[in-house]
């Protein structure tokens, strides 16, 4: 290969592979229902927010170099994932065609044997929720290159948010066999958060904190360790984890709204609306939208709530023009703030393409809205088939229950529920304690 490019040097070329690896890395993890959001999370895999790649050089630095090296794979690879980076914090789908060209651009001057690009793609495609098709290019780029760990990665969040979840774990454990790192130990620990052993979890991502080799994998540890301790009910532990991650990147959205979240649950609205409102400033992802206005409505400000859920139906416009697929987010926000027959439709798209735990969640929810509770109890069975500990997603089965008379059943979900994390939603924790109160009755 270094003779059909003499420009490259053995140096140079070892340093674009670098950086498109650690992008790669930074980028593709777990790029839908992410790590620590309880699987539940938007699918945007919340990454560190800091507009550098990850190796450190800027994305001016990128563009300079395809500009003097526009024959180099590599540094098209690079510049592709920087802009797929890119795209996941500031939520522009223009971002992500602009990573497109550069990754064919890749693969037009390396059409074989190209693994960066083909792990870029498959990125892409993820972050574009083309789940088969982020298959189809990592099965490639493993097959290009069976020694390549962000390669597995990639593989390992395809086969997530498409359901398979052995094969995803298998591609999880090749992963940390290759390269035991901050990334892959990460990932390691989201595959126990989803099968409900929180503690192991929890372990795996102190020692992903542990081996963090850079800013953004630390930030990326610490919110996560955040967001663990939040869905299981230990907000100061949340809030230390965010606090000591804020410490060092004090503008990542992810840690101000792990923070966020664990002011929340200690009452603390004031500072909760402050993180909420910097997050959105910096990366205006729709469960961040969201959340402060279900915490704003919660408060009793229904003219705050409705600014964020404008934007949101903005965001929601701009999906359906460009035909993208629904996610979770907007299938729970158009359940509860909209048309819950539009989100049953919205449910059906999305669960075609990625039959993922957090959206059999969130279809359940939008078919219980409708009132279609035999086919949501269904639903809400198949998200948590895994043994995930959501207080979220045994509420929606609870009130399922409940609206088919299943009382019992109700009872035991709403009490599991409460138990995790008696603070998990600012509209819907009280409604589980009262509707468990409705149950038991008087005391």
């Amino acid at each position: 290969m270094a003779s059909d490019h003499p420009h490259r040097t053995p140096a140079r070329r070892r340093h674009l592979r670098s950086a498109a690896v650690c992008i790669a890395l930074g980028v593709a993890l777990f790029t839908a229902g992410a790590l620590g959001l309880s699987p539940l999370g938007s699918a945007t895999p919340d990454t560190a927010t800091s507009a550098r790649p990850a190796h450190g050089g800027s994305l001016a630095a990128l563009q300079q170099r395809v500009r003097q090296l526009p024959t180099d794979p590599d540094a098209w690879s690079a510049l592709g994932m920087a802009y797929v980076q890119q795209a996941r914090q500031n939520a522009d789908p223009a971002t992500y065609a602009r990573a497109e060209g550069a990754l064919r651009r890749s693969l037009k001057v390396q059409p074989a044997g190209n693994d960066h690009a083909e792990t870029a793609m498959a990125a892409l495609a993820a972050g574009r929720h083309d789940f088969r098709r982020a298959l189809t290019w990592s099965l490639q780029a493993t097959t290009t290159n069976p020694y390549s760990a962000p390669a597995y990665g990639v593989l390992a969040d395809a086969y997530t948010q498409l359901g398979r979840y052995d094969e995803a774990f298998d591609a999880v454990q090749r992963m940390t066999d290759l390269r035991p790192d901050s990334t892959s130990l990460a990932r390691a620990s989201y595959t126990w958060e989803l099968r409900g052993d929180t503690r192991k979890a929890r372990t795996l991502m102190n020692r992903s904190l542990d081996a963090a080799a850079s800013p953004a994998e630390r930030s990326f540890a610490l919110t996560h360790l955040s967001l663990l301790a939040s869905d299981a009910g230990d907000a100061r532990t949340a809030l230390r984890e965010a606090q000591r991650g804020l410490g060092q990147s004090p503008h990542d959205s992810g840690l101000l709204e792990a923070r966020a979240r664990a002011y929340t649950a200690l009452g603390d609205h004031t500072r909760a609306v402050r993180d909420y409102t910097e997050a959105i400033a910096i990366a205006p992802l729709p469960h961040y939208l969201l959340a402060l206005g279900e915490l704003q409505q919660s408060l009793g400000r229904p003219d705050q709530a409705q600014d964020q859920y404008r934007v949101l139906r903005a965001q929601d416009a701009v999906r359906k023009e460009t035909g993208a697929r629904p996610d979770t987010d907007a299938i729970l926000f158009e359940a509860d703030h909209g048309d819950p027959r539009a989100a049953v439709g919205m449910g059906h798209q999305a669960i075609a393409a990625r039959p993922f735990i957090a959206v059999h969640d969130a279809y359940a929810w939008a078919l219980h809205r409708a009132g279609r509770d035999q086919e949501a109890l269904a639903e809400a069975n198949r998200a948590l088939a895994l043994g995930t500990r959501s207080a979220l997603l045994l509420f929606h089965r609870a009130m399922i229950h409940q609206s088919l008379g299943h009382t019992a059943k109700a009872r035991g979900d709403l009490r599991r529920a409460l138990a995790i994390d008696a603070h998990f939603h600012p509209v819907h924790a009280p409604e589980a304690r009262a509707a468990l109160d409705r149950i038991d009755g008087p005391r």
